[in-house]
């Protein structure tokens, strides 16, 4: 039986966004189960609420402090190549959303050490040079989906979604069934949406 060829899912994510923690951790339990192979890049949450009005306090504190994060990724990006940032992801995900670290220079030097980069990188937290390079890789996968979305956004064979925001984080074969019917989703021509409210806080077990 030949094998079967093997599906690129593109996604996007803000490592600071617990949703999109959940459906990452998700993608790499798809891989186990199904011929998929993630793709990982950076949209920003900061990016994407920078020009909006009325949002809660609350929620401006968490993007104030969104831009060092997903800076140092596309830094780690620009300099070492696309292929560092799943690694990189899971060091600052971990940190930010097990181990509950604040966003600051001691925990991205941190999380850069255990990807295997220079803590140097760091700098990039407090820098506007690659704010550029930040807002293309935002806008390249928000542009697929549409702007009254977030993260996560997962792009696959040409067509795009925002999602799936699921906790706790299915494993296994669940996770491939789910993947299944996202890719069912996806592949309809004309769909839009499939919601319901949330009834539970981002689980990360």
């Amino acid at each position: 039986m030949a094998e079967q060829e093997t599906t690129v899912a593109d996604f996007w994510f803000d490592p600071i966004c617990p949703w999109a923690w959940i459906a990452s951790r998700w993608m790499l339990e798809v891989e186990k189960v199904r011929p998929v192979e993630a793709r990982w890049h950076v949209m920003s949450l900061s990016v994407l609420n920078a020009d909006k009005e009325g949002l809660p306090e609350q929620y401006k504190e968490l993007l104030a402090t969104g831009w060092g994060p997903v800076r140092i990724c596309i830094a780690a990006e620009q300099q070492f190549g696309p292929e560092v940032l799943g690694r990189l992801y899971t060091a600052l995900g971990t940190r930010f959303h097990l181990e509950k670290a604040p966003r600051e220079r001691a925990t991205y030097e941190a999380a850069l050490e255990e990807a295997g980069l220079p803590a140097s990188l760091a700098d990039a937290a407090e820098s506007t040079e690659y704010d550029e390079a930040l807002r293309a890789s935002h806008h390249d996968g928000m542009d697929r989906v549409g702007y009254e979305v977030g993260t996560p956004v997962i792009s696959v064979n040409g067509m795009a979604i925002f999602g799936p925001v699921v906790s706790p984080i299915p494993r296994g074969e669940a996770a491939g069934r789910l993947w299944d019917g996202v890719q069912l989703i996806a592949g309809t021509d004309g769909f839009f949406e499939l919601k319901r409210s949330r009834t539970r806080d981002p689980i990360f077990d």
